[in-house]
C-alpha cells in the first residue's frame, strides 16, 4: 500500500513537471471594447466608494458659525449667500445650536482653499467639517478624486 502511494506521488510529480516545462503557447484575443468597459466600471467603483448610504458623497463643508441664536445664524447665512452665490449654504439645527455651513467639496484641499477665503470675512470659528455632500460629477472629475 505504501509503495502505491510513493509511485503515485512520483507519477504526479513527473506529470506536473512535464506540464510546467511544456513549450505550448496560448494566444488570447481580447475585444478592445473590454478595456472601455473595465475603465467605466473602475470609475463607478470609485464613485461607490465615495457614496454614503443616503446617496450623498463623503466630503467636506466649511462651518462658519455655531450659535444658539437663530437670528445670528440666519444673518450669517444671508451674508454668505450674498457674498458667495455659487455655493450652497446650509443652516443646521443640532440642539441647542444652529450651525451655518457652506460648500460641497469632495477634496479637503478644496475646502481648505475656500476656508482661507472665508477667513478674510470671518475672523474666528471658521473650520472644515466632514459631511455628506451633494455633488454632481463633471467630465474629468473621476480622474482627479483623492
Amino acid at each position: 500500500m505504501m509503495n502505491v502511494k510513493i509511485i503515485s506521488f512520483i507519477l504526479c510529480v513527473f506529470f506536473l513537471a512535464e506540464i510546467s516545462f511544456a513549450n505550448d503557447t496560448v494566444i488570447i484575443r481580447k475585444d478592445l471594447r473590454l478595456n472601455i468597459l473595465s475603465e467605466k466600471q473602475a470609475i463607478l467603483n470609485k464613485r461607490a466608494a465615495l457614496t454614503t448610504s443616503n446617496g450623498l458623497y463623503k466630503g467636506y463643508r466649511v462651518q462658519v458659525i455655531s450659535t444658539s441664536n437663530r437670528d445670528e445664524a440666519q444673518k450669517i447665512k444671508t451674508d454668505l449667500l450674498t457674498k458667495f452665490p455659487e455655493q450652497k449654504v446650509y443652516l443646521i439645527f443640532q440642539s441647542p445650536n444652529f450651525k451655518v455651513r457652506i460648500g460641497n467639496f469632495l477634496k479637503k484641499e478644496d475646502a481648505e482653499d475656500f476656508r482661507t477665503l472665508l477667513n478674510k470675512y470671518y475672523s474666528s470659528g471658521v473650520y472644515i467639517v466632514a459631511d455628506a455632500v451633494e455633488y454632481i460629477f463633471k467630465d474629468g472629475d473621476e480622474n482627479n478624486n483623492q
